[in-house]
């Protein structure tokens, strides 16, 4: 049946509380298909608490039937972060002085661990919710206290109906890229004898050799509740490791999503006799899994080469359950580019509130993103989609 919806003008944006969303039906649904649904989104507000304030936008029409809901979160962003300036001398004096230099109250819409999506209801399309929340935002983000307002990763498919946040004043720029790998393969080894190099080849077995001679054995669960006190270390060692960091995982946002969302979950696991080495987060949503969270023993996982280990055993396990495409989160892009991985662009769409600021602020986004600086991707084929 064909979808018709009231028209951007005519509806209204306000917060809703959590309780109000408890007997909502269009926060049931705002992302029903997806692997992560609303479920998700009441996870992470309950377990990753760090410097985020959780919140939902309510989209009404005139009678003041809430017909889709929104999440969002406020935080304190520091806009040269991404291209570390806040690490430098000359910002380290400012601060001293101006501690709240370059760092803006900032509204953002989308997810804090995760791309961002547009919720849609059966009585709205994703163009009239993007239409109704450009309209409305900036307001918004006022009344909430917030200088800067974002639209977090979201994916390039949706920019045809984002164009509407570019007309009212936002600036949009690539975040740090997901990837996607085709398996449609019969095995792991005919992908790798028909999708990569004789010298990608040669080295990923020389790396699974030094992996295989080590006895891990792998276990699949969708729910590793009885594994949190052994896995949670090994997410906070890679953590610790990477170049950029937003969200940081609680041992409640594993233990819940095992346990409230074990559908979409599927946590893969490796062990070396009694001891737990790696492990892999991944969520499923039809014919794709997709990489979301790892954690490895650095003792152990650069002489192991873990993360090609515990790769190919996640898409070997992907392939045998009939899983066409292995996508992955952001970061991490050399194994990638040898893997055939292509890119999949997510965007930012950045404005500041106030008119004269939001001017300076598109005129510098494309310099402050960290993609412009990582040399990795430029090696891709298709790294210009990201723009």
């Amino acid at each position: 049946m064909e979808q018709h919806s009231p028209a951007s003008d005519s509806l209204s944006v306000a917060p809703i509380s959590r309780d109000e969303l408890r007997t909502c039906e269009a926060w049931r649904i705002a992302f029903a298909g997806r692997r992560k649904d609303h479920r998700y989104y009441e996870i992470i507000a309950d377990t990753i608490g760090d410097h985020f304030e959780y919140g939902y936008f309510a989209i009404r029409d005139a009678s003041g039937r809430v017909l889709a809901v929104q999440p969002y979160f406020l935080l304190d962003q520091d806009v040269l972060e991404g291209i570390k300036l806040d690490r430098s001398p000359l910002v380290a004096r400012i601060r001293r002085r101006y501690p709240r230099f370059l760092k803006l109250r900032t509204l953002m819409l989308g997810c804090t661990a995760g791309e961002g999506h547009l919720a849609t209801s059966a009585h709205l399309s994703a163009a009239v919710v993007a239409g109704t929340l450009a309209l409305g935002i900036v307001a918004q983000a006022r009344a909430l206290g917030a200088q800067m307002i974002v639209l977090k990763e979201f994916p390039r498919g949706d920019r045809r109906d984002l164009a509407c946040f570019e007309r009212e004043g936002f600036g949009r720029a690539p975040s740090m890229p997901m990837t996607t790998l085709d398996i449609d393969y019969d095995s792991f080894d005919d992908y790798m004898q028909k999708a990569l190099s004789a010298n990608t080849r040669r080295n990923l077995r020389k790396k699974f050799r030094a992996a295989e001679g080590s006895d891990l054995e792998m276990t699949v669960t969708d729910n590793a509740a009885s594994f949190i006190d052994e896995l949670y270390p090994l997410y906070l060692q890679t953590y610790e490791r990477s170049n950029f960091h937003f969200e940081k995982l609680t041992r409640d946002y594993f233990r819940r999503l095992g346990c409230e969302m074990s559908d979409k979950t599927r946590f893969f696991i490796w062990y070396r006799g009694n001891t737990l080495m790696a492990f892999a987060l991944c969520m499923v949503e039809g014919d794709d899994i997709f990489a979301e969270y790892i954690g490895l023993d650095y003792d152990f996982a650069l002489d192991l080469h873990l993360y090609h280990y515990i790769s190919r055993d996640v898409i070997r396990w992907a392939m045998a359950h009939g899983y066409k495409r292995f996508r992955s989160s952001g970061l991490n892009y050399d194994p990638k580019l040898h893997l055939c991985h292509r890119l999949d662009p997510i965007d930012l769409y950045v404005r500041h509130v106030s008119p004269i600021a939001n001017w300076i602020m598109r005129l510098a986004l494309p310099w402050i993103v960290p993609v412009r600086y990582d040399a990795t991707l430029r090696k891709f084929t298709d790294y210009r989609q990201m723009w």
